[in-house]
């Protein structure tokens, strides 16, 4: 199934021989980190199995937003939101970057109190969230007629075109001497007296001092082939772009049964507000205890599948050679089958609460695959076991908006600077020294 057009990159010819950092993976972490790389002098290679931003970072939903967030993410994104305001002159790029606001609608007392927890947890942070009462929601959204007690609103928050943000953002880390390497997968990492000495991509050998994992719901295969143990699994989302329609909302909303968002063109992206499908893998066993945590305060959120997926990824290798072909050269692009059922029943449902959306047309679908960490908030971390291998992944949803602050602090850690927030909530060694996995339900 065709995925979103996404403004094509076309990668460098040469293979350098060496590097001071080569980072995995051409979403918009990946990119975001190069690109904070390269500004301060680092010599830098972006290695991508198939091109830049084809998979989750070109068909998420295309929110920036604080609103809702595990309280541990909201002084990275914080600081995202300032990278976001002055991203396209930083870039010289249009990335559609817009602040309309999001509104989280509460269908009932359980959710009011949910969002009022949440504005008490994140008091002492930069945030600009308020709850309305029901009368301020219909003067936001006077076509509509969904019911609500009241909804959690956030001016700062705001949109992105997913299809340009991480294209752009490679473009202007090769402007600033970023070598952006595209169908170049990178099978392994070489050591040297304990520590990463070099990469081995299709392609050859490049030789570096460190290498940053951004490889998304790739990520813990990646590690697997070396004896790296990262609890990640995927879940499975469905998207239908409409064509441009007139007088609809400028901000988006979310509702239990539907989301939107207000695209560049004019047109709405349109998804299931609550539910994603997970396939059950083998990885599903292989980290049930981390995940079990998640999967007992999310079930209801999950529409488990058991299918064909299961098998082939059974018969992926987990230990292939530098010399042969990795896993990643037989698939470039995790491009699912999408969910019509679940991405009709969303429009359905908007459409009877929000009658002027009876005059959009479906110009497209597409699903894709969501990287998820036991606790949903993202590594960003050294790797204690491996010096010099960083590891930047697990957004669990929520990395397109996060994604420039998180390839800031990557960089930081990297590069041994101060870091722009505490990284302490995003260090890899959670997952294994005996902490307790905290989930904050429905971020």
């Amino acid at each position: 199934m065709p995925g979103p057009r996404v403004v094509p990159v076309y990668g460098d010819n040469d293979l350098p021989a060496s590097v001071d950092v080569v980072v995995i993976g051409g979403g918009i972490i990946g990119v975001s980190t190069a690109l904070e790389l390269a500004e301060q002098g680092i010599r830098v290679a972006l290695c991508e199995k198939g091109q830049i931003g084809h998979e989750q970072s070109s068909r998420n939903w295309g929110w920036v937003r604080i609103s809702r967030r595990d309280p541990r993410e909201v002084a990275l994104m914080a600081e995202a939101l300032s990278i976001w305001q002055n991203l396209d002159r930083r870039i010289e790029a249009d990335t559609g970057y817009t602040r309309a606001g999001i509104v989280f609608a509460c269908h009932d007392e359980q959710q009011l109190q949910q969002n009022q927890q949440w504005l008490e947890q994140v008091r002492d942070y930069p945030v600009s969230s308020q709850m309305l009462d029901a009368g301020q929601f219909r003067q936001k959204f006077p076509a509509a007629s969904l019911p609500v007690k009241g909804a959690l609103y956030t001016p700062e928050d705001g949109r992105a075109e997913p299809q340009k943000v991480a294209p752009a953002i490679a473009e202007a880390a090769r402007r600033k001497g970023a070598f952006i390497l595209t169908e170049c997968a990178v099978r392994g990492i070489e050591t040297q007296a304990g520590r990463v000495s070099s990469v081995i991509t299709e392609r050859g050998e490049i030789a570096c001092q460190s290498v940053v994992l951004a490889g998304g719901a790739w990520s813990s295969l990646f590690t697997a082939r070396h004896g790296i143990r990262l609890p990640q699994l995927k879940v499975m989302n469905t998207v239908i772009r409409t064509a441009p329609i007139s007088a609809g909302p400028e901000e988006a909303l979310w509702c239990h049964d539907f989301a939107i968002r207000k695209r560049q063109d004019g047109g709405y992206t349109v998804a299931n507000g609550h539910a994603n499908i997970a396939d059950i893998v083998p990885d599903s066993f292989r980290y049930a205890t981390h995940f079990f945590p998640a999967l007992r305060s999310e079930w209801r959120a999950l529409r488990l599948r058991l299918g064909g997926r299961f098998f082939d990824e059974a018969r992926l290798s987990r230990n292939w050679r530098m010399d042969q072909a990795s896993p990643f050269e037989y698939c470039r692009v995790l491009d699912p089958l999408p969910s019509y059922s679940m991405a009709d029943g969303a429009l359905n449902k908007l459409q009877h609460y929000f009658p002027l959306f009876r005059q959009a047309r479906i110009a497209q679908y597409w699903a894709g695959c969501i990287d998820v960490v036991p606790d949903a908030v993202p590594v960003i971390s050294a790797v204690d076991s491996q010096p010099g291998f960083f590891i930047a992944t697990g957004f669990s949803g929520h990395g397109f908006g996060i994604g420039p602050a998180a390839g800031r602090l990557m960089a930081d850690l990297v590069l041994g600077r101060t870091p722009v927030v505490d990284p302490h909530a995003f260090r890899f060694s959670r997952f294994s020294d005996g902490s307790k996995i905290d989930i904050l339900s429905g971020v």
